[in-house]
């Protein structure tokens, strides 16, 4: 898979949903329930991080979850790209980009959201063929106000910034040219996910799926 096609993909999830629900899940009894909430609300691109034992076992049983889009977060080996497509995962998302693990989402078309913080990482993803990047840690990285600087003079490329956003600043990145999504873990709540109030996370992805943008 060449990178521009990558991108072209990643657009295309990025594009379904404002919101992208950033999930760290410790159960995979509870994973088709969850996606089945967060879908129901409006919310079909779902990202699980592979920060738990249980991640892979979640992706499996999201995927088979009508109506929607399982990636995997936090890759950061060609270990985790090559057990991520072999979960189901159809997408995947990293904080930041090296070469071994651009080479391997390539290699084992997994079409990738690199994160990015500055400008020349930025850049550096576009000259590969990335224009669909993920802009990371955004709030730590100077917020909105960082991003919409960096779309002047790189505007060939868009955005999902994450990493502190929240409903209270998703409309501040979403009303950004440069911004495709925002994602965030506000949408699923542990509280709600460890009681399985599946209607409170669906109201709260309701909620995110109707921000303009």
């Amino acid at each position: 898979m060449t990178p521009e096609h990558a991108s072209e993909l990643t657009a295309k999830v990025c594009s379904l949903a404002p919101v992208v629900p950033v999930l760290v899940v410790d159960d995979a009894s509870i994973a088709a329930d969850l996606a089945r909430a967060l879908i129901t609300g409006g919310l079909p691109a779902l990202e699980v991080t592979l920060r738990t034992p249980a991640a892979l076992d979640v992706i499996r049983e999201m995927a088979k979850v009508e109506g929607g889009v399982v990636g995997a977060g936090t890759l950061l080996t060609e270990a985790d790209v090559e057990a991520a497509k072999e979960a189901g995962a159809t997408f995947g998302v990293a904080p930041g980009a090296t070469d071994r693990l651009l080479d391997a989402c390539e290699a084992n078309d997994l079409p990738l959201l690199p994160g990015a913080a500055t400008a020349s990482e930025a850049m550096r993803l576009l000259e590969r063929g990335y224009s669909t990047q993920k802009f990371f840690p955004a709030e730590a990285n100077g917020g909105a106000p960082a991003l919409k600087a960096i779309g002047a003079p790189i505007p060939q490329v868009r955005f999902c910034p994450t990493g502190g956003v929240s409903l209270a600043n998703a409309r501040d990145y979403l009303s950004l040219s440069n911004t495709l999504c925002v994602g965030g873990s506000w949408v699923a709540p542990k509280d709600k996910v460890a009681s399985g109030d599946w209607d409170a996370i669906t109201a709260l992805a309701a909620e995110a799926s109707a921000l303009p943008r």
